[in-house]
C-alpha cells in the first residue's frame, strides 16, 4: 500500500495507534541524536502493523504523543524491535514506561542461529533476501523537511521487519525456545535496565587507581559529572572528560590553584563555578573517614590450574553452539565459564539455571569432575560421557 504522509497532529497520531492497538503485534523504530546531548533527542517514530504502516514525526508543533506512550503499554499487543536498548530508553524517558510485552528481533536472532548481535540490515537480507540502501543511516533526522528517500528509508526499519518477526517466530516455536527468548526480553522488560544511579557512574570508568583514597575521589567526582551531565543535557565529556578525573583522583586538588596545575583541566576552568565546585566534590571525598573509605575492587586471581579447565569448558561451549545452532553470547560468557570452572555447580551463573543448564551447564559440570570427555575424532572434536 502506497505510505501516508507523515504524522504531524496528536489527532492523526490517536486514530493510527488506534488501528495498530487492534492487532497482535506492532513494529516500532526511532530515529534519534544524541552527539550534542546527555538525552537522547527524539526526532522520528516509525511503526507498523500487518496491515498499516506509518511515520511520526515528534517534532512537529503542538503533537502530543500520549496515543504513542499508550500504545507502548497495550499489554495486548507485542511491541517489535531490533536491538531494543536505546529505543527503549527513549521511550521511558518521554513516557514514563517500560513497553510491555517486547519482542527483540536480534535477541531472537541469536537464539535461532544467526550468530551474535546481527545489524538488521544484515538479519533482512538473510531471512527476506530484500538488501536496504544504508546511504540515509547518519542523516541529521533532526532537520525538516526529510526527503522522500529518508522517509523511505526510516519507514523500512518497520515494513521488513514484519517478514522478520514472523520468520523468526515461527523458528522458535518449531525448535521449542521462545522461552530462551522470554528469559532475555524479561532484562529487556525490567525499568531498573534503563536507570542510572550517579553513584555507579564511577563503574563506567576504567580502573587506573590503586588506593582507596583514589577511589573515594574517583567515586566522588563521577557522581558529580553524571549528576551536571544529566541536569544540563549534555554529553559527560562536555562537563569534564574521563582522562580529567583520573588526574583528579590521583592528584587530588584541594584548591584552584592546585586544579589548575592539572593537564587535562583546560585553562581558566578552575575559575569558573563548576571548578570551585568540583574542588567542593574533592574536598568532600577526601574528608571521608578511613574506615568509610570504599575498597578496591579485588582483581580476579584464577586458581593454579584453572586456565586449562577454562579452555576445556570454552571447548564444550563451541562444540554445543555449532550443534544448537545458537550464538554462545546467549548460553554463556568467559565469566560464567570462570566460575563453573573455579566454583563448579556453586557457581552462581545464568549458565548453571534453566534451559542454559539443560543445554551446557550440566554437561560443563560433568566435564570438570571428570565424567565427561573430549576427544579428537574423524578430525573433529567430541564430547563423549565417561
Amino acid at each position: 500500500m502506497p505510505r501516508m504522509d507523515m504524522i504531524k497532529t496528536t489527532e492523526a497520531l490517536a486514530a493510527f495507534c488506534a488501528r495498530l492497538s487492534k492487532h497482535d503485534y506492532v513494529t516500532v523504530d526511532t530515529e534519534f541524536l544524541r552527539e550534542t546531548t546527555y538525552w537522547p533527542e527524539l526526532c522520528l517514530i516509525q511503526m507498523a502493523g500487518p496491515e498499516d504502516e506509518g511515520v511520526v514525526d515528534p517534532l512537529a508543533k503542538g503533537i502530543d504523543l500520549t496515543p504513542f506512550f499508550e500504545l507502548m503499554g497495550n499489554a495486548s499487543v507485542v511491541k517489535v524491535f531490533h536491538a531494543a536498548r536505546q529505543d527503549i530508553e527513549i521511550i521511558v524517558k518521554l513516557g514514563d514506561l517500560v513497553p510491555h510485552p517486547l519482542f527483540d528481533t536480534q535477541v531472537a536472532a541469536m537464539v535461532c542461529g544467526f550468530g551474535e548481535s546481527i545489524s538488521y540490515d544484515q538479519l533482512v537480507s538473510r531471512i527476506t533476501g530484500a538488501h536496504i540502501d544504508k546511504s540515509s543511516r547518519f542523516t541529521d533526522w533532526s532537520r525538516r523537511p526529510l526527503t522522500e528517500k529518508q522517509l523511505d528509508y526510516a519507514l523500512a526499519d518497520v515494513t521488513h521487519l514484519r517478514d522478520v518477526y514472523h520468520e523468526l517466530v515461527a523458528r522458535l516455536n518449531a525448535e521449542g525456545r521462545s522461552l530462551w527468548v522470554a528469559d532475555e526480553m524479561a532484562v529487556l522488560e525490567a525499568r531498573s535496565t534503563y536507570e542510572i544511579n550517579p553513584e555507579d557512574a564511577w563503574k563506567r570508568l576504567k580502573m587506573r587507581v590503586k588506593k582507596p583514597v583514589e577511589l573515594c575521589v574517583l567515586q566522588h567526582v563521577a557522581a558529580w559529572r553524571e549528576r551536571e551531565a544529566k541536569s544540563r543535557n549534555v554529553p559527560r565529556g562536555r562537563v569534564i572528560k574521563d582522562d580529567a578525573i583520573y588526574e583528579i583522583a590521583q592528584q587530588q586538588p584541594r584548591d584552584a590553584e592546585a586544579l589548575s596545575r592539572l593537564r587535562t583541566i583546560p585553562r581558566g576552568w578552575e575559575r569558573s563555578q563548576q571548578g570551585a565546585t568540583l574542588v567542593e566534590i574533592v574536598n568532600e571525598a577526601l574528608e571521608t573517614p578511613k574506615d568509610k573509605m570504599p575498597r578496591l575492587p579485588r582483581q580476579k586471581q584464577t586458581p593454579e590450574g584453572a586456565q586449562a579447565s577454562i579452555e576445556l569448558l570454552r571447548v564444550l561451549l563451541k562444540l554445543t553452539v555449532e550443534k544448537e545452532n545458537v550464538a554462545a553470547k546467549i548460553i554463556a560468557n568467559s565469566d560464567d565459564l570462570e566460575a563453573i570452572a573455579v566454583a563448579g555447580d556453586d557457581a552462581d551463573v545464568a549458565a548453571l539455571q534453566g534451559w542454559r543448564r539443560e543445554l551446557f551447564g550440566e554437561r560443563a559440570l560433568k566435564l570438570i569432575r571428570g565424567e565427561l570427555a573430549l576427544r579428537f575424532a574423524n578430525k573433529r572434536v567430541e564430547a563423549v560421557e565417561l
